[in-house]
């Protein structure tokens, strides 16, 4: 039957994963590369990072799992979404370094945008909103910036790509500039009803549109890998975004089903069918997947620190070895501290969308502790999920008893954030047998697309639970827990606006 390799490009590392006839993985292939923050709020990658960490990981994988390029069927590619590249035609010399989501140097120009009255045109056109988040601000910059870019977009010579068009033509010795249409979606240049480049917003935004790759399904043909590469030509099958890829790998393909990853960020998505709803409550109106021609929508709340949080608790503060020391750290914290920490690091997402935020700590005293900061940095991935279910129900116009959540990602191993996250939404939480769940939504795209996996129904089949988390807090703790949350929030928007 063959393999399927996944390559999963994510804001911190890449990873290639094999998976067998059974969506089993086989091995694992991981790489990190360095950030790069050459201002405050400026957020950079090296695009010759980006390409030699996933070819390192890809010929490791293929090593370890003890195969060769001939034996994988085709390739499923996810990636980190928003993260724009610009690069030249001819030579695929980048024009600059890669400027990731989490970056918010366009914070200025999006409020000019919105000043200027631009934001329904956006809203109705894309589902999203005016915020540096996404990537055609960040392409404006580019040319505005760079010197000659602009001159250089309008002659033919450059083109633009979010990170999976960027290795797509990589791959393929710059063959084919494509892209999907979940990818497409979080352009903010797309065109998400009439499922094509939006040339009103191009124009506003004074963007040539021969810079735009072509838009396909997800399960389609990228065309294939140059042999000197892997060693030998490998079709790529499979592209989607990371969160929608997750989406699919949690075989969330019935509407009213919802997943939420928790990554850097956390990225919940609610399926809501053929139908695309337009969010009154902060989220965003986003394409789930593509498939056959047939567009399913979603509903999404970002997040743009989750796991970010623990990070900066080993990274910033130093005040842990490393991300498992949360778990016991929080369960020996003092539980009448009451510290809450709002990690706005790169601004607030969903459901607030504030830029212009800055992380803040509130509730300290003086036998305030590193526990009691594990502590507060896990609860904060609850608050935020909480924030974003209470906003899809609001859009939803309705409020599940028990809504079931599925999770996974790196974070949703931690299993005292997960109680919390179903203690603070008083839902149950649905963990997987495996954690895997981006790469494997890229390579259930790839594998059925050359009929080696099953069609949705088997898919969703096949789908394993490891773990349940109850809710078990009282409704006057997970009350009075969340009133200060909310306090919180409110006085760091305050603090962003003065």
């Amino acid at each position: 039957m063959g393999y399927i390799l996944a390559i999963d490009q994510g804001t911190t590392s890449s990873r290639a994963v094999v998976f067998d006839e059974d969506m089993t993985v086989v091995t694992i292939a991981q790489e990190e590369f360095p950030q790069h923050f050459p201002k405050p709020g400026w957020v950079e990658h090296r695009p010759d990072d980006l390409w030699t960490t996933t070819l390192t990981t890809c010929r490791e994988a293929l090593k370890r799992a003890g195969i060769s390029a001939s034996d994988i069927n085709a390739i499923g590619i996810t990636n980190q979404r928003e993260t724009t590249l610009i690069w030249d035609r001819t030579t695929g010399e980048p024009i600059h370094n890669a400027i990731v989501w989490q970056d918010r140097r366009t914070a200025d120009l999006c409020h000019k945008l919105k000043s200027d009255g631009h934001e329904d045109l956006v809203r109705s056109r894309t589902g999203l909103l005016l915020d540096p988040y996404f990537s055609a601000t960040k392409v404006k910059w580019l040319l505005d910036n760079v010197p000659d870019a602009r001159a250089r977009a309008q002659a033919g010579e450059l083109l633009f790509g979010t990170v999976d068009s960027y290795l797509i033509w990589k791959l393929t010795g710059g063959a084919r500039h494509v892209t999907d249409a979940t990818n497409a979606a979080r352009t903010m240049l797309y065109d998400i009803h009439a499922r094509d480049w939006s040339a009103d917003i191009c124009a506003v935004l004074d963007i040539p549109q021969n810079m735009l790759p072509e838009v396909l399904d997800c399960a389609a043909d990228f065309g294939e890998t140059q042999s000197d590469l892997l060693g030998a030509r490998v079709p790529i099958r499979g592209v989607a975004g990371d969160q929608q890829a997750a989406t699919i790998g949690q075989a969330c393909f019935e509407t009213g089903m919802l997943k939420a990853t928790y990554g850097t960020g956390c990225f919940a998505l609610l399926n809501t069918g053929d139908t695309p709803v337009a969010s009154e409550h902060g989220l965003l109106t986003t394409i789930a997947y593509q498939l056959d021609g047939k567009v399913t929508y979603a509903l999404e709340g970002s997040i743009f620190v989750a796991g970010a949080a623990v990070q900066w608790l080993r990274d910033g503060l130093k005040i842990i070895p490393d991300a498992a020391a949360t778990q016991e750290m929080a369960e020996q914290s003092d539980a009448d501290q009451p510290i809450i920490l709002v990690p706005a690091f790169t601004g607030l997402g969903a459901p607030y969308w504030e830029p212009e935020a800055l992380g803040a700590i509130y509730g300290l005293t003086r036998n305030s502790g590193p526990e009691d900061f594990a502590r507060a940095a896990l609860e904060s991935v609850g608050y935020q999920t909480r924030d974003l279910l209470e906003a899809m129900y609001k859009d939803m116009g309705e409020h599940p008893e028990k809504a079931m959540l599925r999770v996974d990602g790196g974070l949703s191993a931690s299993q005292w954030a997960m109680q919390f996250v179903s203690d603070i939404t008083d839902a149950p939480i649905d963990r997987p047998k495996s954690l895997e769940t981006t790469a494997l939504g890229a390579a259930w795209l790839a594998g059925s697309a050359v009929g080696m996996y099953p069609d949705q129904t088997g898919a969703a089949a096949a789908w394993r639970r490891d773990r349940q988390f109850s809710p078990s807090m009282t409704p006057q703790t997970r009350d009075r827990k969340y009133a200060a949350w909310k306090a919180a929030i409110a006085a760091t928007l305050t603090h962003a606006k003065s």
